[in-house]
């Protein structure tokens, strides 16, 4: 009698397992993912503040923390400064070349009086001849100057221009001191606190959008003839529940090589050697985790 109760126990338990199997029948097995963005520094210094903790919701450009950026604004400060003495120098040339300017004038009204005067011959052809080398000895010389003054400035003005460039780059310096979060998201992992020394590219915290999470499963060639981008496919969630959560997802990226099935994922057909990777989107109802388990199953 005991043997027969075991027995009965043993073909109920062997039932149960089978049950749970049919249950579990599957196309594809992955596990659920979302885009996950890790923050880094993007200058180096000490984290004045940093208003984030792992789970908070952000959105996107939100300002979360700051580095110290005063030695970087007083970098900016002394390039303004000397930016501005550069400008000083630049000189007016037609405030400069004034006198000479005059001096032309009165040569060129002097020139044209004797000129007129030889034709009467109240003046000799000497006087008209050394008026005319003046005239043509100082024109020459407002040439030289004015020509001086120009390449002058122009040197300035590509001192200030370089001037401006340093002045550029330290205001992006000065903006990538504050830290903003990329996108809008959850908070998943804090990596340093206020008070902590940054060197450019240390991670400060990771932030994944968890309102449209995806599934990647691995499907065989035979398998990938029936699936196109944008089939929609029957999601199942293991939870640990008898009734796990069902979701309708998305194929909107399919792999266009194949790979070696990885160690930690099942296909339909275990023995398969190559599978192409498959990432199915799926709503987030909350409920969703990175990490847990999806089983997808095809619609016929």
């Amino acid at each position: 009698m005991k043997t027969i109760c075991l027995f009965a126990i043993l073909l109920s338990g062997l039932a149960w397992v089978s049950c749970r199997e049919k249950e579990r029948k599957f196309d594809a097995c992955g596990q659920i993912e979302a885009t996950e963005v890790v923050v880094s520094a993007e200058n180096s210094g000490r984290i004045l503040w940093l208003g984030i903790q792992e789970g908070d919701m952000l959105e996107e450009a939100q300002l979360v923390g700051c580095i110290d950026s005063l030695p970087l604004f007083l970098q900016k400060k002394e390039l303004e400064e000397r930016r501005n003495g550069a400008f000083a120098k630049i000189i007016d040339i037609n405030r400069q070349l004034g006198p000479l300017l005059a001096n032309l004038e009165n040569l060129q009204r002097d020139f044209e009086r004797y000129r007129t005067l030889l034709t009467k011959d109240a003046a000799t052809r000497k006087q008209v001849d050394d008026i005319e080398s003046q005239l043509k000895v100082t024109c020459r010389n407002v040439q030289a100057q004015r020509q001086t003054y120009k390449n002058n400035n122009e040197n300035i003005r590509k001192e200030i221009a370089v001037y401006e460039v340093q002045i550029a780059q330290k205001i992006d310096q000065l903006a990538k001191c504050r830290i903003c979060s990329p996108i809008s998201g959850t908070v998943l992992t804090k990596y340093a606190e206020a008070g902590e020394m940054l060197t450019v590219g240390k991670p400060i915290f990771k932030v994944a959008d968890l309102n449209e999470v995806y599934v990647r499963a691995y499907f065989t060639t035979l398998q990938l003839s029936g699936v196109k981008l944008g089939d929609r496919v029957s999601v199942v969630v293991e939870d640990g529940t008898d009734d796990p959560r069902r979701y309708e997802g998305v194929v909107n990226w399919i792999s266009a090589e194949a790979e070696f099935t990885p160690k930690n994922i099942q296909t339909k057909d275990e023995q398969a050697d190559m599978v192409y990777a498959a990432k199915i989107a799926v709503p987030n109802d909350d409920f969703l985790r990175i990490g847990m388990y999806a089983y997808i199953h095809l619609k016929p």
